[in-house]
């Protein structure tokens, strides 16, 4: 939502100052389907030439991902860590063997389907039932564990950033596939030079626009969606970390209470749910 009113107030104040100053829209509206198609083909052929498909797919499912809000917030954190404590608080009680049919089936746990907010999410309980099969199994010590939760991050973010990579090249090149449209109508100018100046103003200031639907392209509407998108990849990280902490927590022996504090600590401010908060949603489930 917020994506496409940013879009409104950078259009309203761009065209509304121009044609306040006098200029003349038709120009721009009358050159604008021919330079749009060779700005956008351009950069469609070097964005495919660039990129493995996967990288492709990844970006326009990115992309998608920028028009919807985002789904890390308080309210999901505080599922996230009731199930972290519930899955925890079990294992306490009745040892690490109970939990056994929980981390081979989740979508069948009783745990996981009480917080359906992250128990329905794939990378989410993979992400935990990976893990807390490695403790049930007892053959990793902490460090190990820890060693191999950061490696899957770090793959999980360089996965996540190529998009976002792609994204910022393809903003960087949309000015120059602007300028290569604006020589293309000076081009076309210049082998019109017999014609009355009227005629030949209005084809310098179409090939102009080029220039100008190139630059306004990257920076008013491409580059924004990378940043957006870096800020989505970088919540899904954070979700990892949130996992990560309370598990080793409570490898390292600290109460399933204590081990979701450590979990929350490393949530952004402005999503963590308070302590208080966070204990009176355990009271309730």
């Amino acid at each position: 939502m917020f994506v496409i009113v940013g879009w409104l107030v950078a259009l309203g104040c761009i065209f509304g100052v121009y044609i306040v100053h006098g200029g003349n829209i038709s120009v721009i509206l009358k050159a604008l389907p021919f330079e749009m198609i060779t700005i956008f083909g351009a950069a469609a052929g070097a964005f495919l030439a660039n990129n493995q498909m996967k990288v492709v797919k990844a970006s326009m499912a990115g992309l998608g991902r920028c028009f919807k809000g985002s789904k890390f917030n308080k309210a999901r954190y505080m599922e996230l860590l009731s199930l972290m404590y519930d899955l925890l608080q079990k294992v306490r009680k009745e040892g690490l063997m109970s939990i056994e049919k929980d981390v081979e089936d989740p979508h069948s746990s009783a745990i996981f389907q009480k917080y359906p907010a992250v128990g329905n999410d794939h990378h989410v309980t993979e992400f935990i039932t990976d893990y807390l099969r490695m403790m049930v199994s007892g053959n990793l010590n902490a460090h190990e564990i820890e060693s191999l939760m950061d490696q899957e991050i770090d793959t999980h973010h360089q996965e996540e950033h190529a998009a976002v990579a792609a994204i910022a090249r393809l903003a960087g090149g949309l000015p120059a596939f602007g300028i290569v449209a604006a020589v293309l109508g000076v081009v076309n100018t210049m082998g019109s030079v017999g014609q009355p100046p009227a005629v030949l103003g209005g084809m310098i200031g179409s090939a102009l626009v080029g220039t100008f639907l190139g630059i306004l392209l990257a920076y008013g509407f491409v580059e924004p969606l990378g940043g957006l998108l870096e800020q989505k990849v970088e919540d899904a990280g954070k979700e990892l970390q949130c996992i990560k902490s309370t598990l080793l927590a409570s490898m390292q022996g600290y109460a399933p209470q204590i081990a979701i504090e450590f979990g929350r600590k490393v949530l952004y401010s402005g999503d963590r749910p308070s302590f208080t908060e966070l204990e009176s949603h355990l009271k309730k489930k």
